[in-house]
């Protein structure tokens, strides 16, 4: 298969996933108080689209990174990929029930009902930390298949290997405690994945670099193609 159908079919996906996002930004509208009391309620929808914007964004800049220097795409490469899809379509969904179930528990508190809800609101955001491993766990099964055989230009050493893993795939580990803490405190899981998300900004897919005079990776345009 060519490489540009593989990035192609994947930014299509990337694209809906991120223009889906918006669709969670709503308000009553005239008749239910001021726009600016509005509006600050709402604040969770703004800080879950903010995030789950930035984090497709780094993943289609990432998964950009790393399709560039892919020589050979095979079956496996295809399937690896589709899985990271699945976990990506679903960034929209999860976005929206955390927007929604946080927006309604801290208007709860603030009115004096208490934190009714706190149960459900703690469950959305283990389905959105879920949601996020799920992605993750899906990138580092793509970056591993790049670092078996013959597969990308200027491979990672195979000294450097655990080096990259570890890398690239902390934001796992981070995941798995944001799942974690997501449990008991819904607030501090979302501060840790905002965090994953600032260190991504700054974190670049690691790849071993060419030598100088070299192409960092095949250029498509080219016209060099893949294989399966």
């Amino acid at each position: 298969m060519d490489r540009s159908r593989l990035e192609a079919f994947s930014d299509g996906v990337f694209a809906v996933a991120i223009t889906l996002l918006v669709l969670n930004l709503t308000v009553a509208g005239p008749g239910h108080g001021a726009l600016t009391h509005q509006l600050g309620s709402h604040w969770p929808s703004f800080a879950a689209y903010l995030i789950s914007f930035f984090v497709i964004g780094i993943i289609w800049v990432n998964h950009h990174a790393l399709v560039r220097t892919i020589l050979v795409v095979d079956r496996l490469l295809l399937f690896l990929n589709l899985v990271l899809l699945l976990w990506v379509v679903l960034i929209p969904f999860a976005t929206g029930l955390v927007a929604e179930y946080m927006s309604v528990y801290l208007a709860g508190t603030r009115s004096g009902a208490g934190t009714q809800g706190g149960g459900d609101v703690r469950l959305a955001m283990a389905l959105y930390s879920a949601v996020f491993l799920g992605m993750s766990v899906g990138f580092a099964g793509i970056f591993e298949w790049t670092l078996h055989g013959a597969r990308v230009v200027n491979p990672v050493p195979a000294e450097k290997h655990w080096a990259a893993r570890i890398r690239f795939t902390g934001g796992s580990v981070a995941y798995v405690i944001a799942l974690v803490v997501a449990l008991v405190n819904a607030i501090a899981a979302f501060v840790i994945i905002a965090l994953i998300a600032v260190y991504y900004i700054f974190e670049n897919t690691p790849t071993s670099s060419a030598a100088p005079g070299e192409p960092s990776a095949p250029d498509s345009s080219s016209g060099d193609t893949t294989r399966t």
